[in-house]
């Protein structure tokens, strides 16, 4: 492939949103590494946020946080889990990016006074960001998943940028997938095909055709309406792929390397024919579908009716589930709720392990506390993460240290013992777009530690977002009743994990691990979370 021109993958979707557009990207990117291609891909969100940083998770789910601290789509997620590649702000564009820079252009008079128009300069400023994703060239093929639907007015621009990069590279190098929804309707019990030839009629509307077509659907796809939806769209029925409901996201590759999704592909770019090597994956499913433990973990947060807020957390308990043999149920604690004895021994009596989820703001926090007070002195394993530490610290200061009114002065900005206090560099911050900790920080892990033991190595680098931290002036008097602070950051002096020495396993960070956890390597605190989880059932 050294001397091949770049190919573009275009995946696309039809009828409604959600239906696994970054799913389906990220199957066919793992497809094509696996065949021996560099791969990268490129999520092209039409709304105008900059980024979904300053989102409600109610709205757009988990805000995905890469090592150069850009706040993306939770589809970056999927990306690096399936493929194994860091991905960096190159890999997320949305409208308000572009429409941003653009405006920013003509604002410096970089356009020496042209009339500013979505054809060309909102679809050069896209097409440039598709292709300097490879620049200096470094993939054989980019994918670039577009949000929405075919027919959004928002998305015509995006879909504009498809027409004329196809145009400008041809054919050959440009492939588009379309993912859309096969309905069963029960009163005639049969799959409707309409939805589908309606949204391939949208994509010709604008000079566009698939080359695949990726059929969500409840049902097996019966040859008849493969053949209709070839006939009437445009595509060999061989290129009509059922896109079925599995136990595991991690079977979509699979599911479609048994329908020849990568040799199309490979067909049509003209690739030399190599088997792919997904025997590492089969066992992989194979032992997520064939534990012999189970565990139960309770989260506990405050988007709790919404999984998607903690898409990368569920995400590592697979793969740390799948390396210690363990289906790992999850057990869904509303924060809120915790707030007597009795409703914290009804909820967690009966897990065998706690995990305090992130978070911003007063709601829910006191409850947090009380399920790692809970944790701490019922000896059951803890994992906290970002707030999940804080309120552990809080916990600690107030039940342990003595501290009665110690809290964080994101929850009372008057508390006596601010043990948990905003940066220096936040104090003045008022805008709330990028203005956290955020991205990659270097931590230096204390020896002899249960997270020294699960990193294996002394320093470690980990994912950040959040504005407040351990206060610095509280950490001898944590220290001196039992709390240990087993990693720190050495550039800033600042607590990045704490855990007790006289517990199971009992371990918080500041940071965000769960960002880092792979299909084909959990991450060491998930692992042994619940590695921990698995040896406390054993116990007396």
């Amino acid at each position: 492939m050294a001397k091949r021109e770049t190919k573009f993958i275009f995946v696309l979707g039809g009828v409604m949103s959600g239906l696994g557009k970054g799913i389906a990207s990220a199957s066919i990117g793992y497809l094509l590494k696996k065949r021996g291609l560099a791969v990268t891909i490129l999520k092209l969100d039409p709304y105008l946020n900059v980024d979904p940083g300053t989102m409600n998770p109610y709205q757009h789910g988990e805000v995905f946080v890469l090592d150069d601290g850009s706040e993306t789509d939770l589809d970056l997620g999927h990306y690096e889990r399936f493929i194994d590649v860091n991905m960096s702000k190159a890999n997320n564009a949305t409208a308000g990016q572009v429409y941003q820079a653009v405006l920013d252009k003509e604002r410096r008079g970089d356009y020496l006074g042209q009339t500013i128009q979505v054809i060309p300069h909102i679809t050069d400023e896209l097409k440039r960001r598709i292709v300097e994703t490879n620049k200096p060239r470094r993939f054989d093929v980019v994918i670039s998943e577009v949000g929405g639907t075919v027919g959004d007015i928002e998305s015509q621009p995006f879909l504009e940028t498809i027409r004329q990069i196809r145009h400008e590279v041809g054919r050959e190098n440009c492939f588009i997938a379309l993912l859309t929804l096969l309905p069963y309707v029960d009163a005639s019990e049969e799959l409707k095909t309409k939805p589908t030839q309606h949204s391939v009629m949208k994509l010709r509307e604008i000079g566009l055709e698939p080359n695949l077509i990726l059929c969500r659907t409840s049902r097996h796809i019966p040859k008849s309406a493969k053949e209709k939806i070839s006939l009437f769209c445009n595509v060999p029925s061989s290129h009509v792929i059922e896109a079925r409901e599995v136990k595991s996201i991690y079977e979509v590759p699979l599911v479609f390397h048994q329908q020849g999704v990568g040799d199309i592909i490979a067909d049509q770019f003209q690739m030399d024919g190599v088997h792919p090597e997904i025997e590492e994956l089969e066992g992989f499913i194979h032992r997520f579908k064939n534990p012999n433990h189970k565990v139960t973990i309770a989260l506990c947060g405050k988007y709790t009716e919404l999984p998607d807020a903690y898409k990368s957390v569920l995400e590592a308990f697979v793969h740390a589930g799948v390396e210690n043999d363990a289906r790992v149920k999850i057990q869904w604690i509303n924060s809120e709720e915790l707030k007597t004895d009795d409703v914290l021994e009804e909820q967690l009596g009966g897990v065998d392990g706690i995990l305090v989820l992130p978070g911003f703001g007063n709601r829910g926090t006191e409850g947090k506390i009380s399920a790692a007070k809970y944790a701490r002195e019922k000896k059951v394993p803890y994992l906290g993460i970002c707030l999940g530490l804080q309120t552990a610290v809080v916990d600690f200061a107030r039940n342990v240290c003595g501290l009665e009114k110690a809290s964080s002065t994101e929850f009372n900005k008057r508390t006596p013992h601010p043990v948990i206090d905003l940066m220096d560099a936040q104090r003045k911050v008022k805008r709330k777009g990028a203005t956290m900790r955020l991205g990659a920080y270097n931590c230096e892990l204390q020896p002899r530690t249960k997270t020294y033991k699960a990193y294996r190595k002394k320093r470690i680098s980990e994912r950040h977002r959040h504005r407040y931290e351990v206060n610095n002036r509280y950490r001898k008097t944590l220290q001196k009743h039992g709390l240990l602070f087993s990693g720190i950051n050495p550039e800033l002096n600042l607590v990045e994990i704490i855990e007790l020495p006289d517990h199971p396993w009992f371990v918080a960070s500041q940071f965000h691990p769960e960002l880092k956890s792979r299909v084909n390597r959990a991450h060491p605190l998930f692992r042994d979370f619940v590695k921990a989880a698995i040896k406390g059932q054993n116990s007396p």
